[in-house]
């Protein structure tokens, strides 16, 4: 799905006016019978409904909801923020359509010093004060009214973005109010805004309601964000051919383990395996050879010199794909080690964990990495190698001027990860929760990438399969565990269940 910025967004409404056709006031017409349709499936009528409607469009919608709602005898009163004497086109036919009730009991203009509504607890509030199209933070009048909005107790729904939200661009609540809302229901699209960290305490659970527009405009569009779904990552899965044998799926090389750390070459390995790679062979120190025989005997072994922690690199004559990190280390002889890697083979390598530590000290290696290889920070990783950010939006710019000066892709994990390709475009995945914020839940997806490259993915490909499936994995564990109980094992069972939702 692409996520478009708001000038894009308002050259698919214009588009979609011009070339149904359909009339602007029957677009919002369309816009807000899916409102209603979503709020009616999970409000019953013993809730009140309070609109606080702006004088534009996205007030318009609020206004087309009232009287949606109202026809169907739920309870709604109306609050128009009278902040200008104009009001936007659409807004006026609206008002004019609101049925008698609601025009004569229900409605109440609220000026500067007008005293503002209680709302109880059991009561709904919409937010349909400003739209994604907002260009200055909200202060003054309109400030307090967003203000006392969060103060009240009731269940809060956005109309398109929280009220003080900008779509593209970095809010600061010190600036200006922004309505911390419970859900968000976004028209068509989703919002940057929704998927950077920033955000989560405005946007609450969001939503994307289908409104038609037009999907000629949206195929051609360019954009460089997308928003990763099922639809998306299926076509890109192989089909396997009824003659293929191990050899046909690639042959992977991971690099990881060290006294102490063990578990997580286990679990990369693991997760190597059950991304469908034909052979595996995990490269470990001395100290780990009984322990991995033990716990994965699909995975064949290579054994460093060193009792306790990598210091060698072993021919690399017969992989297909390398990754190393997890459970490393940091030892001066590993860094050695690590360095001769990205300085003799010549194909991408997923790095992760201790690897990219290491990377982060010896920042001038970074223009060694083979071209197009994989890096999966989490956030603090990214930072030791990118340098620190000043807002999230800071940080995806760091990401892509990174990407785009090494020639790597980046997987910066977290919630809706991150995948940043060379030309700067990132993929933002659906998948995962935070039950997965647990010990060796990256060493699992550092093994998967691993393994999907090695079956001739390419690297991006790899990279986005890999964390979409990681995370459904994730989603299909917590059904089972719950969140606070879930291992990074737990991710490894349900892999083959992902990747059979999936097709």
């Amino acid at each position: 799905m692409k996520i478009l910025p708001v000038d894009k967004i308002r050259e698919a409404d214009a588009y979609t006016i011009k070339n149904e056709p359909i009339a602007s006031i029957d677009l919002m017409e369309r816009a807000a019978n899916q409102l209603f349709k979503w709020i009616r499936k999970r409000v019953d009528r013993t809730h009140v409904i309070h609109i606080f409607a702006g004088l534009g469009n996205n007030g318009g919608d609020g206004l087309a909801l009232s009287r949606m709602l109202s026809k169907k005898g739920y309870d709604v009163k109306v609050y128009l923020i009278r902040y200008s004497d104009k009001t936007s086109e659409d807004f006026g036919i609206n008002f004019d359509r609101l049925p008698e009730k609601i025009q004569n009991k229900n409605i109440t203009d609220i000026k500067d010093g007008d005293p503002l509504p209680e709302i109880g607890e059991n009561d709904i509030i919409v937010d349909a004060i400003f739209g994604s199209g907002l260009a200055r933070p909200v202060k003054g009048f309109i400030g307090k009214v967003v203000e006392h909005i969060n103060s009240q107790p009731a269940v809060k729904i956005s109309i398109d973005i929280p009220s003080g939200l900008f779509a593209d661009s970095h809010s600061d609540p010190k600036e200006g109010a922004i309505v911390s809302a419970d859900y968000t229901l976004s028209f068509q699209f989703p919002k940057l805004a929704f998927l950077l960290p920033e955000n989560d305490h405005f946007t609450g659970q969001w939503h994307v309601l289908d409104i038609g527009l037009m999907a000629e405009y949206i195929n051609e569009v360019k954009v460089s964000e997308f928003y990763m779904q099922k639809r998306d990552i299926t076509p890109m899965l192989k089909q396997r051919r009824i003659f293929s044998h191990k050899g046909t799926f690639g042959h992977a090389l991971l690099i990881a383990g060290s006294y102490g750390k063990m578990g997580a070459a286990i679990l990369a390995s693991k997760g190597c395996l059950r991304s469908g790679v034909g052979l595996l062979h995990t490269h470990i120190p001395k100290v780990g050879y009984s322990i991995m025989q033990t716990a994965t005997p699909e995975t064949m072994l290579s054994i460093d010199r060193y009792e306790n922690y990598f210091s060698e690199v072993p021919d690399l004559g017969m992989y297909n794909a390398v990754g190393i990190g997890p459970g490393l280390g940091m030892e001066h002889q590993s860094q050695m080690a690590l360095k001769l890697l990205i300085q003799n083979y010549k194909n991408p390598i997923v790095f992760d964990a201790d690897a990219l530590n290491i990377l982060a000290e010896n920042k001038t290696w970074l223009s060694w990495l083979p071209p197009h290889s994989v890096l999966t920070p989490h956030p603090k990783e990214f930072e030791r190698l990118a340098g620190k950010w000043s807002d999230d939006y800071d940080k995806l710019k760091k990401l892509r001027d990174f990407s785009s000066k090494f020639g790597v892709y980046v997987v910066l994990k977290g919630a809706y990860t991150a995948i940043c390709f060379p030309d700067k475009t990132i993929y933002f995945n659906s998948t995962g929760n935070p039950g997965m914020a647990t010990a060796g839940s990256g060493d699992v997806l550092t093994g998967m990438i691993t393994g999907l490259l090695a079956q001739d993915y390419t690297p991006g490909v790899a990279a986005v399969i890999g964390v979409y499936l990681h995370g459904l994995a994730g989603d299909l564990a917590a059904r089972k565990k719950g969140q606070e109980a879930m291992l990074a094992g737990d991710i490894i069972e349900n892999i083959g269940k992902a990747f059979k939702k999936t097709r």
